[in-house]
């Protein structure tokens, strides 16, 4: 996918969250799935649609995601109109701006997800944390992340081997428990359970992953 098309994307959402009406039936084709339920989501329709795609459970949302744009490695996920979510290259969410709120997550110095083949046991680091309307900004914990047994996990109509990999984050006056699927050969994030921020859990699950043209 080139970037003028991820471009093209990002303009369609910017148009659709601001409920223009002149787009036409072939482009909101693109977006049809957004915004349905997973038990209406079935492997023909996301073959169906070319762009990239992954399911999301959140707080008052149920949405298949769509791909808007690739910036510098950060991918920015359209929830319809409702949110934007951003992903890194690896399948990690790292923040998401919408529904009246502003989230973003940074891990401090070299992260594991970077190439989770090389995690054989258990591994610490830090995070911080930024949200809005809180405006906490920089809020620090620790994290310790520990490799686990391979699991089958069924995504639409396949079942995969997939590495779990479990994360227990300890910040000031909270604890997290998030949970990542990954493929045993190349470490990238088929299905995750995080914590975006301490009050903010998400499920994601990729249904079409995003592949670079180097890929």
């Amino acid at each position: 996918m080139t970037r003028r098309l991820l471009a093209g994307m990002a303009l369609i959402g910017t148009m659709l969250a601001s409920g223009c009406t002149s787009l036409s039936s072939s482009t909101l084709d693109a977006f049809r799935l957004v915004g349905r339920n997973q038990a209406s989501v079935s492997a023909e329709q996301v073959a169906a649609n070319r762009f990239p795609q992954a399911q999301l459970q959140a707080p008052s949302l149920d949405a298949v995601l769509v791909l808007g744009y690739v910036d510098a490695g950060r991918q920015a996920w359209y929830a319809g109109k409702h949110a934007i979510f951003w992903m890194d290259a690896r399948g990690l969410v790292t923040g998401m701006s919408g529904m009246g709120r502003r989230i973003e997550s940074h891990i401090i110095g070299t992260s594991p997800f970077d190439d989770l083949t090389a995690v054989r046991d258990t591994v610490e680091f830090k995070r911080t944390y930024d949200t809005i309307p809180d405006y906490q900004f920089g809020v620090e914990a620790v994290s310790t992340l520990k490799r686990n047994r391979e699991e089958s996990v069924r995504i639409l109509d396949r079942r995969m081997r997939l590495v779990r990999f479990d994360e227990r984050v300890d910040g000031p006056g909270f604890t997290l428990k998030n949970t990542y699927w990954a493929d045993p050969a190349s470490g990238f994030i088929w299905k995750s359970r995080q914590h975006l921020a301490p009050d903010y859990a998400i499920e994601v699950t990729q249904l079409k992953p995003y592949r670079s043209t180097k890929d």
